[in-house]
């Protein structure tokens, strides 16, 4: 947080907690007020005061909104760098995409239960925003848990949830236990922030009967670039990401910057109305991935004839295994189809004779047993579904994968048990 206020140049912090004593304050000449919004301490102002009636008048602005920056959303990646994505009309422009002809079937009858964290821009534009706009219901969780989340889904009368596939995954075990509620009206839900495992979906919808509708984007498209389809049901196709949304424009690129055929995987670059204006003081950063107005996502996708779009992984997390690439989301998506896994992160672990190696790291369900033969299962199961180079050298047994708040998986801290 001390990094973000000093970046940012922030003059005000608002916190809903107590004055933040465990954050240095010192040293920060731009920060002059802050203000708590349910308990007050030495030091801190109320929030009420900058909010009172006025008789001043707004100031108008020099710039044209779409050059004036509105939010520096901080998005700590699992790499481990934080972007600073510099978005001005651009979350504007992405909720009315949204909620467009075509977009997603949100309506002002809806009421949405959100788990997810309004500081992340899935849940600040994709949930948030698009609610206000609508003037729909939207029920917020200050943070995830199963068994309130399961009680709000009735009491509330939830009509769709927006979710993450580690939340679908702990979701998808209450089911099996007998604990989902049967009374619920939920229409369908929504996957989105990291690659979902097909059989998430499928096992989702076949224990509770809710449709899953992925849909994809990043911090830099405020952020949502693809959204799939609940109906008609032959639209639906939860392993897909779906189709761009209104004014967005695709290219499937391979290498050489060359567009690939139809079905062929290559790097997916776009552009539109919702794309950043750069980040926040990284010139080099932003020409890296805007270039002539095209943003390159550095993610891996196919499409299929019907323009439905597939992630198949991020460019800079493909494995290469003797030249060999293999995405780490599609063994994950296979090893999460075995019986004794309850979640799993697939890694590159560096090897002298075939450069990387695949490693899994397993988590199992209750009562299987980690041990050798456990091992030699997971290997053969994923062996029969995928060619060889794609299947993982090394199984490793983990209590937890561990994840960003948004549910993608943290690769580094996995790599951290082979140093």
């Amino acid at each position: 947080m001390r990094y973000q206020l000093e970046n940012s140049g922030a003059a005000i912090l608002i916190t809903d907690g107590t004055y933040p004593g465990n954050i240095d304050l010192v040293g920060l000449p731009n920060l002059r007020l802050v203000y708590s919004t349910r308990q007050q301490a030495a030091g801190n102002g109320k929030l009420l005061r900058p909010i009172e009636s006025s008789h001043g008048h707004a100031p108008r602005p020099a710039q044209s909104s779409k050059e004036i920056i509105a939010a520096l959303p901080y998005s700590s990646g699992t790499t481990g760098s934080q972007g600073r994505d510099a978005l001005a009309h651009n979350l504007v422009a992405n909720v009315y995409q949204l909620i467009a002809p075509h977009g997603t079937r949100l309506s002002a009858d809806d009421t949405m239960l959100c788990f997810l964290p309004l500081y992340h821009i899935y849940g600040l534009n994709v949930a948030l925003n698009p609610m206000l706009a609508l003037g729909a219901t939207l029920v917020l969780m200050p943070r995830f848990n199963v068994p309130h989340l399961l009680g709000l889904l009735s009491s509330e009368r939830v009509t769709m949830m927006p979710t993450v596939p580690p939340a679908l995954n702990a979701l998808n075990q209450a089911a099996e236990a007998g604990q989902f509620p049967t009374d619920h009206r939920v229409a369908w839900v929504k996957s989105g922030a990291a690659p979902l495992a097909p059989e998430l979906a499928r096992r989702f919808t076949e224990l509770t009967g809710i449709p899953v509708n992925q849909g994809y984007g990043m911090t830099e498209a405020s952020p949502v670039t693809h959204l799939g389809y609940v109906d008609p049901p032959s639209m639906n196709r939860p392993t897909s990401i779906g189709q761009p949304l209104a004014q967005t424009e695709c290219r499937v690129l391979d290498a050489n910057d060359c567009e690939v055929a139809l079905s062929e995987p290559g790097e997916l670059v776009m552009r539109g109305p919702q794309f950043m204006l750069g980040y926040w003081k990284e010139p080099q950063a932003t020409a890296a991935v805007l270039r002539d107005g095209w943003y390159w996502s550095g993610d891996i996708v196919n499409r299929d004839d019907d323009n439905f779009f597939y992630i198949l992984d991020r460019r800079k997390e493909m494995i290469k295994y003797k030249g060999f690439p293999v995405a780490p989301a599609e063994v994950e998506a296979v090893l999460m189809e075995h019986p004794a896994v309850r979640d799993c992160g697939v890694v590159a672990r560096p090897n002298a004779d075939a450069g990387e190696i695949p490693c899994a790291f397993v988590v199992l369900r209750e009562g299987e047993l980690s041990d050798e033969a456990m091992k030699k299962s997971l290997c053969g199961f994923v062996a029969d579904r995928l060619t060889h180079y794609k299947q993982p050298r090394e199984i490793h047994f983990v209590d937890v994968v561990p994840r960003t708040p948004s549910g993608k998986i943290l690769r580094r801290e996995l790599r951290k048990a082979f140093t």
